[in-house]
C-alpha cells in the first residue's frame, strides 16, 4: 500500500509539474544546429523560428558568432564546441585555453545563455592514437579556464560519443563499454562525476534498423505498435528502440559504479529521405520517429531503467546540410527547409501542439489500423554486393574541395583509422588531398561493409577491382 501511495504521489506530482511547465517550456527538448551547407538563412532569422517552437536547447558543432549573438537574450540554451583540431593545443596549452574560454565563452554569457562546452566530437572512436590521450586534458584545461573565470558550476564541459564506446548493449542490462577505450572512458567519467558534467552520446535507431530491416524492428525503432523485446536479464519489456539504446549507456555505467552521471543525447533523428538503394529513410519515417520521440519525452516517463525523467536530447538537425558528403539521408535529417517552413509537422510549434503519431504504446498492436502514418514495411531491395576483391577510388577530376570533404568526412566517423596518411604514416606520402582522400575513402567503404552505396561520397568515387596498394601502403580490401 505504501508503494501504490508513492506513485500516486509521483502521479500527481508529475501532472501537476507539467500543468505549471507546459510543453512550451519543457527544456529537455533540443536541436542540433549544422552548417555544412551553402544555403542556411540566417541567424537572426533562424532564432526567430526556434522561438516560435517548444525548442529550448540549441547544440553547435563550433562556436559561430553570429549564430551565439543571435541567441542573446532569448533564453535559450546553447552548447558550442571546439574542434578536434584544437584538442592538441588546449591539452598543452592552458594559456591557449583560457584565450579560447576568454574569446567563445566570456565574450558572450551570461546574455547568450552557453550550458555546455563540448571538446571534440567522437574522438575516442576516432582511431587517432595521437588525438585520444590528450581528450582529458583539454577538458581539464578548459574546465580550470572555467573555474577561474568563476563558471565552472554553471557550464559543463564535455565530449560527444558514438554509441559504439559500448562493447555489448543487447540486452540493455547487459550494457558495458568496450575494453578498448576501458582507461579513457575511466577517466573521462571520474571527469564526468567530479565536475557534475554529463555523458553525451549519439544513439540512432535509424542505424539499427538499417542493419536489421525486418518490419518489427521498424516499429520498434519508431515507437510505434510492437510486441516489444523483453530483456532477458532484468525482464523488463521495452518497447522502443531509443530507451534500450539509453538504458545500455545507463546500465554501462551502472556497471562501473558510475550510475550518477547525467545522460544526455547530443544526436538522434531519422532522414526523410536517402538514396535509393538505402533501407528506411522517407518521410513517414522521419515524421513517425521524431514525433514519437518528442512525444516520448514530453509524457516523462523516461525509460525503464530511468523513470518519471526525460534525458535530454538534442534531435539531429535543424536543417539539412547539403554540402555533407557520404549517402544522400547524410544531406535529409532536417527538421526545417532554408525557407522556415517545416519539413514535415512534428508537433514542435508553440501554436499547435498536437501529437502527430501515439506515444510509445505499452501493449503488442491492437488488430485495427493505426492511426499513425504507416511506412511500407517491406524493405527496399539493396543493390547487390560486388563478389570480387574491391577497393573504393575517387572519380578522375573530382576538385581537390570534394575531395577534401570526403576525406574530413571519412576520418570523422567512428571506427575508421586515418593514422596510416599522417606524418610519418606509411601512405602519408604523396602529400596531396588526392591521395589522402582516396585511402580515407576506401577505408570508410571498407568498413562500412564494402556495400556499393558505401562507396558513392555524392558520385565522386567508383569501385574499381584494381589495387591501388604501392609501396608500404596497403590499402585494404577483400573478398566478399
Amino acid at each position: 500500500m505504501a508503494t501504490q501511495r508513492l506513485s500516486s504521489f509521483f502521479l500527481v506530482f508529475f501532472v501537476l509539474l507539467q500543468s505549471l511547465y507546459p510543453a512550451e517550456s519543457q527544456a529537455f527538448i533540443g536541436v542540433n544546429y549544422g552548417q555544412v551547407a551553402d544555403n542556411l538563412p540566417p541567424a537572426a532569422e533562424t532564432v526567430k523560428l526556434i522561438q516560435s517552437t517548444s525548442i529550448e536547447k540549441v547544440r553547435l558543432y563550433g562556436a559561430d558568432p553570429a549564430i551565439i549573438n543571435a541567441l542573446a537574450n532569448t533564453g535559450i540554451g546553447i552548447v558550442i564546441g571546439a574542434s578536434n583540431g584544437d584538442i592538441p593545443a588546449l591539452a598543452s596549452d592552458p594559456n591557449f585555453a583560457g584565450q579560447w574560454v576568454n574569446s567563445n565563452v566570456l565574450a558572450y554569457y551570461p546574455a547568450s545563455k552557453i550550458i555546455v562546452v563540448n571538446v571534440g566530437n567522437e574522438v575516442v572512436t576516432s582511431g587517432d592514437q595521437n588525438l585520444i590521450p590528450q581528450l582529458l586534458p583539454a577538458m581539464q584545461n578548459v574546465q580550470n579556464a572555467l573555474n577561474a573565470a568563476s563558471l565552472g558550476g554553471k557550464i559543463k564541459v564535455s565530449t560527444v560519443h558514438a554509441m559504439s564506446i559500448l562493447s555489448q548493449s543487447d540486452p540493455p542490462s547487459s550494457g558495458l563499454f568496450s575494453p578498448v577505450f576501458g582507461d579513457t572512458l575511466k577517466a573521462l567519467l571520474q571527469f564526468h562525476k567530479e565536475n557534475g558534467s554529463p555523458l553525451m552520446i549519439n544513439p540512432y535507431p535509424f542505424f539499427a534498423y538499417q542493419s536489421d530491416p525486418r518490419p518489427e524492428t521498424l516499429a520498434f525503432c519508431l515507437f510505434q505498435p510492437n510486441a516489444g523485446r523483453v530483456d532477458s536479464g532484468s525482464g523488463i519489456k521495452y518497447m522502443n528502440m531509443f530507451d534500450a539504446q539509453v538504458d545500455a549507456v545507463h546500465s554501462a555505467l551502472n556497471a562501473w559504479g558510475l550510475k550518477e552521471v547525467q545522460i544526455v543525447v547530443a544526436e538522434t533523428g531519422w532522414p526523410y529521405k536517402g538514396d535509393p538503394n538505402e533501407v528506411g529513410p522517407s518521410v513517414d519515417n522521419a515524421k513517425a520517429y521524431n514525433g514519437n520521440l518528442i512525444n516520448h519525452l514530453r509524457s516523462m516517463k523516461g525509460t525503464p531503467l530511468m523513470p518519471g525523467i526525460s534525458v535530454d536530447t538534442y534531435i539531429f538537425s535543424l536543417y539539412d546540410e547539403d554540402l555533407k558528403p557520404g549517402p544522400g539521408s547524410e544531406r535529409s535529417f532536417g527538421l526545417f527547409k532554408p525557407d522556415l517552413s517545416a519539413t514535415y509537422n512534428v508537433g514542435l510549434s508553440k501554436d499547435v501542439q498536437t501529437p502527430t503519431t501515439p506515444v510509445t504504446p505499452v501493449s503488442p498492436a491492437p488488430a485495427t489500423t493505426p492511426t499513425t502514418p504507416t511506412t511500407p514495411v517491406t524493405p527496399v531491395t539493396p543493390a547487390p554486393k560486388p563478389t570480387g576483391a574491391t577497393w573504393c577510388m575517387p572519380r578522375p577530376g573530382t576538385p581537390d574541395s570534394e575531395l577534401q570533404a570526403n576525406l574530413d568526412y571519412a576520418c570523422s566517423m567512428s571506427g575508421i583509422d586515418c593514422s596510416p596518411i599522417q606524418a610519418g604514416g606509411p601512405c602519408f606520402e604523396p602529400n596531396t588531398v588526392a591521395s589522402h582522400a582516396a585511402y580515407a575513402m576506401n577505408i570508410l567503404y571498407q568498413t562500412a561493409g564494402r556495400n556499393p552505396w558505401n562507396c558513392d561520397f555524392s558520385q565522386t568515387a567508383s569501385l574499381t577491382s584494381t589495387n591501388p596498394s604501392y609501396n608500404d601502403c596497403t590499402y585494404p580490401g577483400g573478398n566478399l
